[in-house]
């Protein structure tokens, strides 16, 4: 069986390789960026219908000024997102398993609606919403892992755009012709580019769609592995 190396920012690194183990995956964890929290002032809520949340990280970080926006119902995409909300006090009235596109695609009417999310994000399409974007989080760079000098044939769990443009910087193209891609999205599939053994994209977003994808490509490797072997008998 292959390892897994998750890649998303602590504290999810290492709940999500929790998770991996508890499937028994060999996983491990190894951000490649840190969380901090970015200074923002809560609009009146009265101005808003609902709270459109993209990551878990705007609940964990937004800190102090979140508590102002507590009678908004949530819009989530991603069940971690909308359980780190219900987690906060919040109602969550939908969630979405195809990214945002597809969430707001899904709202019937048309909502004035409060975007919390990072400075780092991908622009949306086209909407009949009024929405709001409010940073409240960035990602920052972390120096590269040494757990990544092993990350050849092996499966990286790739959890948003930006890890998996940053994983393609990191890995060189002889490694990276060894490694599985497991990505949470197909725009997070897309940022990894070319040059790998494969790249698949979960069905839906969120980490236990993306850790079932992990475990068949960590168990099919081992599979054709094992029949690439020599015969020892």
């Amino acid at each position: 069986m292959r390892r897994l190396f998750v890649l998303r920012p602590e504290p999810g690194a290492s709940e999500t390789a929790a998770r991996a183990k508890a499937m028994g995956l060999d996983a491990v964890a190894a951000p490649l960026f840190e969380i901090d929290p970015v200074a923002w002032t809560a609009p009146s809520a009265d101005e808003f219908d609902g709270l459109l949340l993209t990551s878990a990280n705007a609940v964990r970080h937004a800190g102090p000024p979140l508590a102002a926006l507590q009678a908004l119902p949530v819009f989530a995409v991603g069940e971690t997102t909308a359980e780190a909300a219900r987690r906060a006090g919040f109602t969550v009235e939908q969630t979405g398993t195809a990214g945002i596109d597809d969430l707001l695609g899904s709202i019937a009417e048309s909502r004035r609606l409060l975007h919390l999310c990072g400075e780092d994000r991908r622009p949306q399409a086209t909407s009949s919403h009024s929405i709001l974007v409010v940073p409240v989080y960035r990602s920052r760079p972390l120096a590269v892992p040494h757990e990544l000098a092993g990350v050849a044939g092996a499966v990286a769990a790739v959890h948003s755009p930006r890890a998996g443009k940053r994983l393609a910087e990191l890995v060189d193209l002889e490694s990276r012709a060894s490694v599985r891609i497991a990505a949470i999205s197909p725009a997070a599939a897309d940022a990894v580019g070319a040059g790998w053994e494969s790249v698949d994209a979960a069905e839906t977003i969120g980490d236990e769609p993306l850790l079932a994808l992990a475990a068949r490509l960590c168990q099919k490797a081992a599979r054709d592995d094992d029949r690439s072997e020599p015969d020892r008998a």
